[in-house]
């Protein structure tokens, strides 16, 4: 994130508590509360017991990876969570195209799996648009903007949801979805909140209002789809940085969420890192919730770091970057600190079957 933290002057030395277990651990800084929580969770072993969460294998937009996997006869697995984006579904203004989630749909349900859908509508790659054609045009001023990260690299681009008429034709392309859908997936969210625009960037956004877009939006899609899971990866706000800048704005995402019955969630279980740990993880284990929360081991995660990590490269790695198995540990601290509904486990290779699927057994 862009946005600049302001040091200040705490002097603070309190205990907190895990759940029921005391850690009895003094802290100074407030930014590093929960910055050795991961390390109750470290001697959780293989193999991973029966829970109460609903586990999901995530393929991103590679849908053909689903057919003949090891999820579709592993009874642990509920089905998998496939993205698709936007403008896939809605190829001409007003016209639907939902055949790619049919088919992926009917193909799990033969195998007795659910389908989890992420909607796409921005993208971290410079060469991809998430919205539909028509969109970029005078009469949605552009329909997106270029997010870059810092240092100048260009990270894609990003649905402009402060627009009212972008939001207006979303809320539409939600209703028609979720007629054809509702009821029949287990469950749709929309993508990460955490975006790189700013005021500067694009004259038109402001932190307000695309807040205000983020709640339209989740109550489009939570008319659009009454009856499947509806969930928001709220993870970070632009003009935001907690806990040294807190403007609400994180915090109102997961209370309306709750007050409108939307889950919440977030991309990459980062137990060890203060970002993470101050924003998602910390909203979902201080607050008590009646919707479900969900989180999601992506790219990286296996080994400690994520897609976006300028000294990690997901597509080259090929197995050699782990010394040890993190999959107990994150499930556990998925389990108990965040106490989760969903875990969308990455298919990554090699580590989805050398460390996921041997960890979780079958008999138990």
């Amino acid at each position: 994130m862009k946005t600049t933290i302001k040091f200040l002057s705490i002097l603070a030395v309190i205990s907190f508590s895990l759940h029921q277990n005391s850690v009895g651990q003094s802290w100074d800084n407030p930014a590093e509360k929960y910055k050795d929580a991961y390390k109750m969770y470290q001697d959780a072993a293989c193999p991973i017991t029966n829970d109460a969460i609903q586990h999901f294998v995530y393929f991103a937009k590679d849908r053909k990876a689903i057919h003949n996997h090891l999820l579709l006869s592993h009874p642990r697995f509920e089905g998998a969570q496939i993205m698709y984006s936007w403008k896939d579904l809605e190829p001409r203004k007003g016209h639907y195209d939902f055949s790619i989630v049919e088919q992926d749909y009917a193909y799990l349900n033969k195998h007795g799996k659910k389908l989890f859908v992420q909607l796409q509508d921005v993208t971290f790659y410079p060469k991809n648009k998430a919205v539909p054609n028509y969109l970029l045009s005078d009469e949605y001023d552009g329909g997106v903007v270029e997010q870059f990260y810092e240092g100048g690299g260009a990270g894609g681009w990003v649905a402009k949801r402060w627009n009212k008429k972008v939001r207006e034709r979303f809320a539409l392309f939600l209703h028609a979805f979720g007629e054809a859908f509702d009821g029949k997936i287990e469950g749709i969210n929309l993508q990460e909140t955490a975006i790189e625009i700013n005021e500067e960037e694009d004259p038109t956004f402001s932190e307000e209002s695309y807040v205000k877009g983020l709640k339209e939006n989740m109550l489009a899609l939570k008319k659009a789809f009454p009856s499947s899971t509806t969930m928001l990866y709220a993870n970070f706000v632009p003009g935001e940085w907690l806990p040294w800048e807190d403007k609400g704005y994180l915090r109102g995402l997961y209370e309306y969420g709750e007050e409108i019955g939307v889950g919440l969630g977030a991309p990459d279980l980062m137990v060890t890192r203060k970002a993470q740990l101050n924003h998602p993880l910390r909203m979902m284990h201080e607050e008590e919730y009646s919707v479900p929360l969900g989180i999601a081991i992506q790219d990286g995660n296996y080994v400690g770091k994520t897609g976006a990590d300028t000294d990690y490269d997901e597509h080259n790695d090929k197995g050699g970057t782990a010394s040890t198995n993190l999959v107990p540990m994150l499930h556990a601290f998925a389990e108990d600190f965040l106490k989760v509904d969903y875990i969308f486990w990455v298919n990554q290779k090699p580590y989805f079957s050398k460390h996921v699927l041997s960890c979780f057994t079958t008999g138990n």
